[in-house]
């Protein structure tokens, strides 16, 4: 079976938003590009400006070309969206995006500053406003521009604090702007709030957990990590306040979300009852080992005669089981290789969840490590939900569409 495509277009955080991005005299311009290309590809339409000084990195045709929209340079060009309504653009914009925002630009901004079609826009708009500044040497971290950060801040503005590493001159530090893939995340998490999850707190477990064998060695399973750090953007992406705890996974942190870092199950046993005691949901993604090495080896066990090692296992605590709060509500996941429906049922009682989420594992596209799922939601009546095969974004909006049921109000 397809993906739902209706289903998947649903969730696509950032379709039919008008996004208004402010491109300022920075190296860094070019990655505007890269990053409006990506914004119309997730559906967006991108209304560029250009500051003066942009236009000597980067023309307007490129972003036209891009957007397949007119592109504003002054505030009465012939083809600017303002040259007959100054405020046109901050109208209709869902959010605008200065990236590249120079220090100069931070400035203006805080200055309250109009002088310019991004100025004009900026204080005109009631929509949210997200800077990602870019520059060079140490001029991110002066004084004068770090109180203008501060005072965007406390005015509600976003900031994405730029990374450090090899700047345009050759010197090393902080101003490097930041990806468009993690801007395109900061947008997300921003356009979020106000979300149907807004005011919930929500914990989620991610990852398959390591228990040490010895110094060098642990057991494991096959979980990516995948599908719980999918539920974690999920949840971000509808206002809730998220905690992600998870293994060691080759997937990057996720921005707006509270990462907990853990190896073993008992690790991630401690922190979930810290987390969940206050919280509203615990989903548990996570494949947790049942049982651990009794007894790790101090040292690397080498090879010996024998043909065989005889290892002795101590089970591992149940996390979700002993998981309470006065108004958690818990899903737990199922991944099964037959009797998925049965299986799930039985642990759906035994665990105290609102339902199980169960997938088989063995079939194709559901698997570990995969990018889609197909689960069914299972609960202790034994009454169970077929989804279809989705991608792993859209199965934990499912998932939290039906947790909402259960949520106190």
């Amino acid at each position: 079976m397809q993906l739902d495509s209706t289903q998947t277009q649903r969730y696509l955080p950032l379709r039919d938003h008008n996004v208004v991005l402010g491109v300022t005299g920075s190296i860094a311009a070019y990655k505007a590009a890269d990053l409006a290309s990506k914004l119309v590809q997730q559906g967006a339409a991108v209304d560029v400006i250009l500051t003066e000084s942009a236009t000597e990195f980067v023309g307007p045709t490129t972003f036209a070309a891009l957007t397949h929209r007119p592109v504003t340079v002054g505030l009465f060009g012939a083809n600017s969206a303002l040259s007959i309504d100054h405020v046109a653009l901050a109208m209709r914009a869902n959010v605008v995006v200065v990236a590249p925002a120079t220090a100069n630009t931070l400035a203006k901004i805080a200055m309250g500053l109009s002088d310019d079609p991004l100025g004009a826009t900026i204080l005109a708009t009631s929509a949210p406003i997200i800077v990602a500044p870019a520059m060079d040497g140490d001029m991110y971290d002066n004084p004068a521009t770090q109180w203008n950060v501060q005072v965007l801040r406390e005015r509600g503005v976003h900031v994405i604090e730029p990374g450090e590493g090899r700047l345009a001159s050759g010197l090393t530090g902080r101003g490097r702007l930041e990806e468009p893939a993690r801007i395109i995340e900061h947008m997300r998490w921003v356009l979020g709030r106000g979300g149907d999850y807004s005011h919930r707190r929500v914990v989620i477990t991610a990852g398959g957990t390591q228990e040490p064998l010895d110094p060098v060695r642990y057991l494991t399973n096959r979980s990516s990590g995948k599908m719980g750090y999918a539920l974690a953007e999920a949840a971000r992406g509808r206002g809730a306040e998220v905690t992600l705890i998870t293994t060691p996974t080759a997937l990057p942190d996720l921005v707006g979300v509270t990462m907990v870092k853990v190896n073993t199950a008992r690790e991630m046993h401690r922190e979930v009852l810290q987390a969940s005691a206050d919280s509203d949901l615990l989903v548990m993604a996570a494949a947790v080992a049942d049982y651990r090495p009794a007894k790790p080896a101090p040292q690397k066990i080498k090879k010996g005669d024998e043909d065989t090692l005889v290892l002795e296992l101590a089970r591992n605590p149940d996390i979700i089981t002993e998981a309470s709060g006065q108004r958690l509500v818990k899903v737990a996941f199922a991944a099964e290789t037959m009797n998925a429906a049965e299986n799930a049922k039985t642990k759906a009682v035994s665990k105290g969840a609102a339902f199980v989420v169960a997938n088989d594992v063995t079939e194709a596209g559901s698997g570990f490590g995969t990018d889609t799922n197909r689960v069914a939601f299972v609960d202790a009546q034994g009454n169970v939900e077929q989804l279809p095969l989705m991608n792993k974004l859209t199965v934990a909006h499912a998932v939290l569409d039906r947790a909402q049921r259960y949520l106190s109000r």
